[in-house]
């Protein structure tokens, strides 16, 4: 242990302990914008220099380890003055038009500013200026960035993508899309994750919420939104809702108020994915196609861009199912437009995703009968949806808890927990097991294909499973560094799978790019552990049991893998799709 003073305290903590750890460890915050522990600890933006008696020079906290008998001051003249500097320069290399930022009064260097009491900046403005395409679905204002670095650390070393460098030296030092290309011809999965890690508004999701609202206010169209698992684990967050008092229906509600003519739940969708995904697993795995290499999930647009750009020879072996916003989008311009007497060219599809890749997976054409169009027109992220609602003056204390519509309503603790890491495998092998043994699994039988964000289970699950004799070896992994580890493991012959499920985000859709951001703070498995809650309620818990499911294919589809259900419901990969 090493003994130390911080603002008059003692301290005791670890050996190689840093002096901004040992601060929060007796409560002393000090002020940081570029950091992020364990993966950009770099003093980029030195707003967290501390004083230490004997030396002239500050030093910064979050890259220098404690040293026997060390006194440090936070909060001295010198630091505060240091402090207020470093901020006025960055600000004055930044756009503050904070009022049109969608990161407005959720901003670590607007917080610090007011902190800080920065009422006017005496530095001449400079702003860089780059041309980005606003019609991608990732948006960067170059005139917002701070250079923290924080997006190239997270994009390298947690998603191992490598879409962000630097660039230029010296006062020219700025952040860019790497090798001098253009943002749509880079590797970007769209994950999002360099979006919820920028401590300022430089990097957002393209906002569609006009285009929603257009939709909404067009009384000669007919308006479907789906909401997807995920998003009610995170809404409530940014609307200053307890878990208790933010059920889905309530999401419903708002909508409706907004101008929606129907909603439904995405886990509808979710357990439909579950028939046609499980159903094609187990007949690659019965047919003995899954030997050399496992089938693996698709219900991710963000791990799907990955693999068609880092492991395209591995695009064979993703399922041909859809995911469940464009399953759900596929029968309600079908099944769903022939029960309410509608032209699918006159609904309009709006999907609520935790997603940013889910904006461009909606570009997927759909081709069924004489229909050609899109089994999703618009899609909002959890972030878009709070905005909207609180544009609209809806006093959410007042929302009631409403069910979805008919007749796809029902929903299953299986297509709930889809927004989990673990989820869709689980709510996979729980069909599996149904089909092979003719019985519900006992609650507890997939368990260890869950992930609780632990050191010791974060990356990467590998589980085997005996049905009935039969043995099935699985693996979950999230997170697309943990992804490529696992990926190329299995190219070199060190590891062995039927069946893998992948998602591009930490944890799942709950931790996607597009929900609410809390900077420096990981929110995803403890949203996800909300959704293992609502499983354990659901009166019924596998999606085969799901009675609209069942009525679904009575009156439509026939039964999975039929070829209505090829159809609607399957894709082809291909590397320009």
């Amino acid at each position: 242990m090493v003994n130390l003073t911080i603002d008059g305290k003692k301290v005791s903590v670890p050996g190689q302990t840093t002096i901004m750890e040992a601060a929060e460890s007796v409560g002393i915050h000090i002020p940081r914008l570029c950091y992020l522990k364990d993966l950009n600890e770099i003093a980029a933006c030195r707003v967290c220099v501390v004083e230490v008696d004997g030396k002239d020079k500050l030093i910064t906290s979050c890259n220098n380890v404690v040293l026997e008998g060390m006194e440090v001051k936070t909060n001295s003249k010198k630091v505060r003055s240091h402090r207020k500097t470093t901020v006025e320069l960055l600000l004055s290399q930044h756009s503050n038009k904070c009022v049109s930022c969608a990161r407005n009064q959720n901003c670590s260097l607007q917080d610090l500013t007011y902190d800080l009491n920065i009422r006017e900046i005496p530095y001449e403005e400079h702003l860089e200026k780059q041309e980005w395409n606003n019609n991608f679905p990732l948006i960067r204002d170059s005139t917002r960035c701070i250079k923290c670095m924080r997006c190239i650390q997270v994009c390298d070393k947690m998603q191992s993508l490598n879409v962000w460098g630097l660039e230029g030296t010296g006062a020219r030092t700025t952040v860019n899309v790497t090798g001098g290309r253009k943002i749509e011809d880079a590797n970007c999965s769209l994950c999002g994750q360099c979006i919820t890690h920028c401590p300022v508004g430089a990097l957002s999701e393209r906002d569609d919420t006009e285009k929603a609202w257009n939709a909404l206010e067009d009384e000669t169209k007919t308006v479907v939104v789906q909401v997807a698992p995920a998003v009610r684990a995170s809404w409530a967050e940014q609307m200053g809702l307890s878990e208790e008092e933010a059920p889905v229906g309530k999401i419903f509600d708002a909508l409706k108020k907004m101008g929606a003519d129907y909603v439904f739940d995405t886990v509808f969708g979710a357990d439909l994915t579950i028939m046609e995904e499980a159903s094609e697993f187990l007949e690659r795995f019965t047919a003995g196609d899954l030997k050399e290499r496992p089938m693996f999930t698709s219900c991710c647009p963000g791990w799907v861009r990955f693999v068609k750009t880092e492991f395209p020879h591995m695009l064979s072996s993703l399922s041909t199912a859809k995911s469940p916003q464009q399953m759900f989008g596929a029968v309600m311009k079908s099944y769903f437009a022939e029960k309410i007497g509608k032209n699918p060219n006159d609904i309009v599809a709006i999907s609520v995703m935790p997603c940013v890749a889910k904006k461009a997976e909606r570009e997927m054409d759909m081709y069924y009968g004489e229909f050609a169009g899109h089994e999703t027109d618009i899609v909002i992220t959890t972030r878009e949806l709070t905005r909207m609602i609180k544009s609209a003056h809806i006093n959410v204390s007042n929302l009631e808890n409403i069910p979805s519509d008919n007749p796809m309503e029902d929903g299953t603790g299986a297509g709930v927990i889809f927004g989990a890491t673990g989820g869709v495998m689980e709510a996979a092998l729980r069909t599996a097991y149904f089909t092979l043994k003719g019985e519900n699994p006992p609650n507890d039988a997939f368990l260890r294909v869950r992930n609780d964000g632990s050191k010791d289970g974060s990356g990467i699950r590998e589980s085997e499973f005996d049905i009935d004799g039969v043995k099935v070896r699985t693996a979950v992994v999230s997170g697309l560094g943990n992804t490529r580890e696992l990926l190329e493991r299995i190219d070199k012959g060190e590891a062995n799978y039927d069946f893998v499920e992948v998602m591009a985000c930490p944890g799942g859709c709950v931790g996607g790019g597009g929900q609410i951001i809390h900077d420096g703070q990981e929110k995803a498995f403890e949203r996800g552990k909300k959704l293992y809650k609502l499983d354990d309620n659901y009166e019924y818990r596998c999606s085969h049991d799901n009675p609209d499911i069942k009525k679904l294919y009575d009156e439509y589809l026939g039964k999975p893998l039929s070829f209505k259900a090829h159809m609607l419901l399957h894709t082809e990969h291909k590397i320009n799709n």
